[in-house]
């Protein structure tokens, strides 16, 4: 909808990557943390009655984190460009029992003003999606304009320093050198993502189009460098969890992040 079919391809890759990563328990823990941590400041902001919030997931995909959300008590609408994404989406919001507060729209970003009532979001979870739409700044304007006044945005987008970190660590010295030396810090002209961010960048990027970010978290800080093998064990695990939930906070690792979690307002 209104998407070069190169988009759609890079777009699709991505859901594919993230709803991986949704699911997997070494990276989940402290971005839903703070999308809950949101999603209570947002109830918490419109007097009494306000509980139950009406919630957008921008590129929600198969609604890994949709569910989750609905199943706190408020009504989510997933908008996706990917018809099996969606289909994927409602089965499992019937298993889940939450097919009543999940609902789904074929679309992109370009077309959420058009699917969407100026105003009538409370939070917008745009997670994933600025690094490979065409218009960055656009898909940000669209999400202001559906976020009613004081409404949320839990923005996610991936950091380009960790990626350097991470493709040294691989061995792909001269991936890491395209990294830093690419305007879109992409590490190939087959990167799957078209552009990355740090934190300069990003909140820049929501201030333009009117957002105030009131705080940035980093998520990914150290699951994307330690082997798998290393976390084999349940009390590994509870390592690293708790490793990457205070280094969420730390000003002096924000840089090492994988990804950034900006929380703002409209």
């Amino acid at each position: 909808m209104g998407r070069r079919s190169t988009g759609r391809t890079n777009r699709t890759t991505l859901e594919e990557r993230v709803a991986k990563e949704r699911g997997r328990p070494r990276t989940s823990t402290v971005l839903w943390e703070g999308v809950a941590r949101l999603l209570e400041a947002a109830a918490g902001s419109g007097g009494p009655g306000s509980a139950e919030l009406t919630v957008v997931d921008l590129g929600g995909g198969t609604g890994g984190l949709a569910v989750r959300v609905a199943a706190l008590g408020h009504r989510v609408v997933v908008v996706d460009p990917s018809p099996d994404a969606l289909a994927a989406l409602e089965r499992r919001t019937v298993e889940a029992g939450l097919s009543d507060r999940v609902r789904s729209l074929q679309g992109d970003a370009s077309d959420l003003a058009a699917v969407l009532e100026p105003g009538s979001v409370d939070v917008l979870l745009c997670h994933g999606v600025l690094e490979v739409v065409d218009d960055p700044a656009a898909a940000l304007r669209a999400a202001h304009t559906v976020l009613r006044p004081g409404g949320r945005l839990s923005l996610l987008v991936a950091q380009w320093p960790a990626t350097v970190l991470s493709r040294v660590l691989a061995g792909h010295l001269d991936q890491a050198l395209h990294v830093l030396s690419d305007p879109d810090h992409r590490w190939s002209g087959h990167d799957p993502l078209r552009r990355r961010f740090d934190r300069a960048s990003a909140t820049a990027l929501a201030e333009a189009v009117g957002f105030d970010v009131t705080a940035v978290e980093g998520t990914r800080t150290f699951s994307d460098v330690v082997p798998s093998a290393g976390t084999g064990s349940d009390d590994a695990l509870a390592l690293l969890r708790e490793l990457e939930s205070r280094a969420s906070a730390s000003p002096e690792l924000l840089g090492l992040a994988g990804h950034l979690h900006l929380h703002a307002t409209r």
